[in-house]
């Protein structure tokens, strides 16, 4: 991941989220608190749904999926954050900086993906329930989870490339608690259209086209429910698809809100809050929100905590 580094800069420095001591002290507990409920929360999604043999459809395989890619995601920024404030030291290596980039990247590119293969199985669920089986067979939802993550390796791979050919001269200070390609970019003292390129195009690959394909996606279905004639039809339809717009809204909006829009509009400290609803808030909130609003995972859940020792589901 070192590239060629065109800079005379051989460390960052992370200036966090404060530079008070005592607010340093109760973000640290609480970012420590948020990354242990995301990765027992989503541990716990993905058992609950490979020992509930109702829960293997295709829906719960991209949710088990998106939980094991949220584990990662946030493992790939919290812990380098806490270790630096346990150390008291800020730094992060250049090594470590480009190589945070490229899978924050990659992870952040796999969730986009999986989170249209989600919208698009609950539009075939509905709008085509009759040939669904013959629609979302096990090799086709193979087939898209390994599209999502090569697909993101490339994105995550060129703008890594591209990253390692800027210089940064002396700036070296990141007004951020991981390394960011937006906050870098801005950093760097050569020219960089051709980095700001590829997030207005290639990066639209990745988070703008899915999410109009998520858009179009839940048109077509609010169509179709709204043609069933029964109230407590449309609640049961619209109900199965709440916990995934929850989390598109969520997951969306704030990247959405960083990455393409104007950077006149939003101040560092606006990208600093907003990365932390995408990388740590909503990957935290995504167990509760797929297991508190779905009867199913509820059920299964219920039925591993009852479960006697010995006793299969």
């Amino acid at each position: 991941m070192e590239g060629g580094n065109q800079s005379g800069v051989s460390e960052f420095i992370l200036l966090g989220l404060s530079d008070q001591p005592e607010q340093q002290r109760l973000l640290f507990f609480l970012f420590l608190l948020m990354y242990l409920i995301t990765d027992l929360g989503n541990l716990l999604i993905i058992l609950v749904i490979k020992t509930s043999p109702c829960l293997h459809t295709p829906m719960y395989f991209f949710l088990s999926n998106l939980s094991l890619v949220d584990i990662c995601f946030t493992s790939t920024t919290i812990p380098k954050m806490l270790a630096n404030h346990v150390s008291g030291n800020k730094g992060i290596s250049y090594a470590e900086c480009i190589t945070q980039v490229f899978f924050f990247i990659w992870f952040a590119g796999i969730d986009s993906i999986l989170l249209t293969a989600m919208a698009y199985d609950r539009y075939v669920a509905i709008c085509a329930p009759l040939h669904y089986s013959m629609i979302m067979t096990p090799k086709v939802c193979a087939l898209l989870l390994v599209v999502s993550w090569f697909w993101a390796y490339g994105i995550a791979l060129i703008h890594t490339v591209l990253l390692t050919q800027l210089s940064f001269c002396d700036h070296n200070k990141i007004p951020h608690f991981f390394c960011d390609l937006s906050p870098l970019l801005k950093l760097a003292c050569s020219d960089t259209f051709i980095n700001d390129l590829m997030v207005n195009t290639v990066g639209s690959l990745t988070i703008i086209l899915p999410f109009i394909g998520i858009l179009i996606s839940y048109t077509r279905i609010f169509v179709t429910v709204m043609r069933i004639p029964s109230t407590v039809g449309k609640w049961k339809a619209f109900s199965t698809c709440g916990s995934h717009l929850t989390v598109v809204s969520l997951f969306y909006g704030t990247i959405i809100g960083v990455y393409f829009s104007p950077t006149s509009n939003h101040t560092a400290q606006q990208d600093t809050v907003a990365a932390v609803m995408y990388t740590v808030v909503t990957p935290m909130l995504n167990p509760f929100i797929y297991s508190l609003r779905n009867k199913d995972m509820k059920g299964a859940l219920r039925m591993i905590l009852i479960r006697k020792p010995g006793q299969s589901l």
